[in-house]
């Protein structure tokens, strides 16, 4: 997913190229990113959207947390600090993607602490391609989603 605009709408892409040291093409992040940024792309695991929204009590969507990529079938927390392809593109973990003051607007009260420990990874862009929707996550050679 894509965040053309500072706090624009979010746009599902079904392919986007990723730029080595940078970001995703036509991501308003990319454009303001430093070389040395530690969070190009962010992702989420699918399983926890379900967690986040029962302890919302509402729904959650990777739109309203306005994550880059989701990700499904792995404990996301365990690429922390390594490196690990999607598709062609080859990441390194660099983060946990903690909660902002936004969830509240975006979950509704208690959408903060709803996120908290359920917020994904940041990850910067090592080796660029295209990323496509459906793409196999791998680690060292090994699928591991």
């Amino acid at each position: 997913m894509l965040r053309p605009h500072y706090r624009g709408e979010v746009i599902r892409a079904e392919q986007v190229g990723a730029l080595e040291n940078l970001g995703l093409e036509g991501d308003h992040k990319t454009l303001s990113k430093r070389l040395d940024s530690k969070r190009q792309v962010t992702l989420i695991q699918l399983e926890h959207l379900a967690v986040i929204a029962a302890l919302a009590h509402g729904v959650a969507t990777a739109e309203q947390l306005r994550r880059n990529l989701v990700v499904s079938g792995l404990n996301l927390l365990a690429l922390k600090e390594a490196q690990f392809y999607v598709g062609e593109v080859l990441l390194e973990g660099t983060g946990l993607c903690h909660p902002c003051s936004r969830m509240e607007e975006a979950l509704g009260v208690g959408g903060y602490n709803a996120v908290r420990g359920h917020g994904g990874l940041t990850a910067r862009v090592l080796s660029g391609g295209v990323l496509k929707l459906g793409d196999p996550v791998y680690l060292s050679g090994v699928r591991v989603a």
